[in-house]
């Protein structure tokens, strides 16, 4: 029996393991101090922000600038879920109510001030640079305060003092010699331990804390139900919608030319003998209409379902996507297998509309995309999409944004909006699946 072989395979199994969770200890912890800075610092100015605006709503201001300034903050607040998910393994469904299209200025602003969802994400901004940051800040001082320590007992104690008083203390610990400095240090590696067991754990409490102000006070399973509800209402009006713009084209477009092709083909027999001609004429008419009407079809098809995309799955037909835009696109694909069909037709179509929104409003002249799955959290298929334009994009406000949100709402997808003024603009979807 090769006792030492087991123990070196158990050895590196061990290595392994230590290995990968300093790994993961460590990347919280920089994530925790980056959401302790700037997501706090963001908390605060659209806390700010959203405070004057809604002050000034009786003077007639606050009704021009609160809805953008609430978009802004719903964009923040999605983005924070984005995290949570990505981060922490925590969903947290967003329930914002659907605006009017055809609300005025008064009507969109109370109706925003009315949601229940908006309200909870003005509560939150306050808890979130409060309660938030302190719960952010613990596992990040937890990775970075125990090389104070280290420091210390390598000798910066002799900055502090000369050996003959306390200069300084570490924790509990009075740093007044190279004694107390080693003790320092022995804390400092006692509070690293401790922080790569309980770091990633912190940090999920963060986005525990995140979810218990911004999801529903309903219950778990009537919160589902009603997500349902509205995403199914969704779903079916988005097909009622995409079958009227079928029967329309159908009608307007290829329809009208197989009908008028039938009519040259009948005028054609009527005068082939007599006018040759003119029959000669009329069939290279018939011969360009046919070949409109596929095309029509084919245009039509590739609407509902392109084949590039049954046939050679998302990356490509996200590939072939790009190809037809008029701006240059770079596609970064990592699938390492195949995704379900609905699925993919809603990714396809939601990066169409990003895509479209980015050219039309933008400005950009450069666009990425980039698509990946990871085995995370039960499998999830990550796209984002990047302009170099101006900036500016919001969801919430009637925008194309709106439509891909609750297209991927269908399947418990996330969509964040990261676009500040003068770009670029960064749009984040999420759809929960695995990979066959």
């Amino acid at each position: 029996m090769d006792t030492n072989g087991d123990r070196g395979d158990h050895g590196d199994h061990g290595e392994n393991m230590a290995g990968g969770r300093a790994r993961t200890a460590a990347l919280d912890g920089v994530r925790a101090l980056l959401l302790a800075v700037v997501a706090t610092a963001g908390s605060i100015v659209l806390f700010v922000l959203s405070v004057v605006s809604i002050v000034l709503v009786p003077l007639g201001i606050g009704i021009v600038t609160t809805p953008w300034i609430l978009a802004a903050v719903r964009g923040f607040a999605d983005w924070r879920r984005l995290l949570a998910a990505q981060w922490g393994g925590v969903r947290i469904p967003p329930a914002y109510r659907p605006v009017p299209k055809d609300a005025n200025p008064w009507g969109r602003c109370f109706h925003l001030l009315g949601d229940p969802a908006v309200r909870r994400d003005l509560l939150w901004l306050p808890v979130d640079m409060t309660a938030g940051f302190v719960t952010a800040l613990l596992p990040a001082a937890l990775l970075v305060y125990p090389f104070e320590g280290f420091a210390l007992a390598a000798g910066l104690w002799r900055v502090f003092t000369d050996g003959t008083y306390v200069g300084w203390w570490y924790g509990f610990v009075p740093v007044g010699g190279q004694l107390s400095a080693l003790a320092a240090g022995a804390l400092g590696a006692a509070l690293l331990v401790v922080g790569l067991y309980t770091i990633p754990f912190l940090l999920r409490v963060h986005f525990l804390l995140t979810r218990s102000v911004l999801a529903s006070g309903q219950g778990e399973l009537a919160q589902r139900v009603r997500v349902l509800t509205e995403t199914r209402r969704d779903a079916v009006d988005t097909s009622a919608a995409e079958l009227r713009r079928i029967e329309r084209d159908l009608h307007d477009g290829a329809q009208a030319r197989l009908v008028a092709m039938g009519m040259d083909l009948g005028t054609i027999e009527a005068l082939i003998e007599k006018d040759p001609a003119k029959a000669r004429q009329l069939v290279a008419q018939a011969r360009r209409s046919s070949a409109e009407a596929l095309t029509e079809l084919r245009d039509l098809v590739r609407g509902i379902h392109p084949p590039v995309l049954a046939e050679r799955g998302l990356g490509d037909a996200v590939r072939a996507l790009a190809l037809r835009m008029p701006v240059a696109t770079e596609v970064g694909v990592d699938l390492p297998g195949s995704l379900g069909a609905p699925v993919e037709s809603a990714a396809y179509f939601a990066v169409s509309e990003v895509l479209t929104n980015a050219v039309k409003h933008s400005g950009a002249e450069r666009v990425w995309i980039d698509l990946h799955h990871t085995p995370e959290h039960g499998g999830m298929l990550r796209i984002s999409v990047t302009d170099d334009g101006r900036g500016g994009a919001v969801t919430g406000t009637g925008s194309g944004l709106s439509g891909v949100e609750r297209r991927l709402g269908t399947f418990d997808g996330v969509l964040a909006v990261s676009s500040p003024a003068g770009g670029p603009t960064m749009v984040t979807m999420e759809i929960p699946c695995e990979l066959s």
